[in-house]
């Protein structure tokens, strides 16, 4: 007796995917937030739920005008710091305002820097260590203040990092080598501080036209001619990124993004 084939199991329709979670009940210390991209990254990730730790050293005006803006949806929701982020004895106090602020922090966000040319034969020793205390020593000690409650929360670590960490800026060797060591203290502080804390980079290209560099239109044009969008990206590209590895990027850690348009694809 022949017997017919046993019918096919029917398959499952794919499940929806888990939509995003939200950062409600979080916090997250951003530093430089005062304007520019800090400004824009507190914005997104205060929209995603977070409470907000603003830091800031000199924008003192900035920082309350932005505090302010995002207060105006959930009062109460921003703390303002004002620090020295080269001064590393100041971090434990900082970190204990956090602390007292919500009890928790889950996102470090490394934004803050000093940028500014320094031609080769014209360097002092006093823009070397501005530029590497701001853009390298103070976010790792930022980071080893910040560990015992970032480790507690599970939480994670993203610096801002630049795409002359790989590709050096011409007459500015020093913020070049300094972003370069900031590259790779993403990827030494995810193998030091795995598996509790992720740590990740974006490196942003031309987003905003740096003040007081002197930038022709030409000029800018032949630098967008060089990025494979051929044109300019927004603090809100960089910002979203940061959200993306906050947010949704739960295996991933020791990157760095380029979010540059393509730049660092053409010489």
């Amino acid at each position: 007796m022949i017997q017919a084939d046993p019918p096919l199991a029917q398959t499952s329709p794919s499940l929806p995917q888990t939509p995003p979670t939200d950062l409600t009940g979080k916090v997250a210390l951003i530093t430089g937030a005062a304007h520019r991209i800090g400004a824009e990254i507190a914005r997104t990730l205060h929209a995603a739920g977070a409470d907000l730790a603003l830091h800031y050293r000199l924008s003192a005006a900035g920082a309350q005008a932005l505090q302010r803006e995002l207060e105006q949806t959930r009062p109460g929701s921003v703390l303002l710091l004002e620090a020295d982020l080269t001064a590393c004895q100041a971090f434990p106090d900082l970190i204990a305002r956090i602390q007292a602020f919500r009890g928790r922090l889950d996102i470090l966000i490394n934004n803050a820097s000093s940028f500014y040319p320094t031609p080769f034969g014209q360097v002092s020793e006093a823009q070397w260590e501005d530029l590497l205390a701001s853009n390298l020593k103070g976010p790792f000690f930022l980071a080893q203040a910040a560990a015992p409650l970032l480790r507690t929360a599970r939480g994670c670590i993203v610096n801002l990092v630049d795409i002359h960490a790989e590709r050096p800026h011409k007459d500015h060797p020093v913020y070049s080598i300094a972003k370069a060591g900031n590259a790779m203290m993403v990827k030494a502080l995810a193998r030091e501080l795995g598996p509790e804390i992720r740590v990740n980079g974006i490196a942003p290209g031309i987003i905003l036209w740096p003040a007081g560099e002197g930038a022709t239109p030409s000029s800018k044009a032949e630098l967008l001619g060089r990025t494979a969008l051929g044109r300019p990206g927004s603090p809100g590209d960089v910002a979203r990124a940061v959200l993306f590895l906050v947010r949704e990027a739960d295996y991933i850690t020791g990157q760095v993004i380029a979010v540059d348009g393509g730049r660092t694809l053409q010489q």
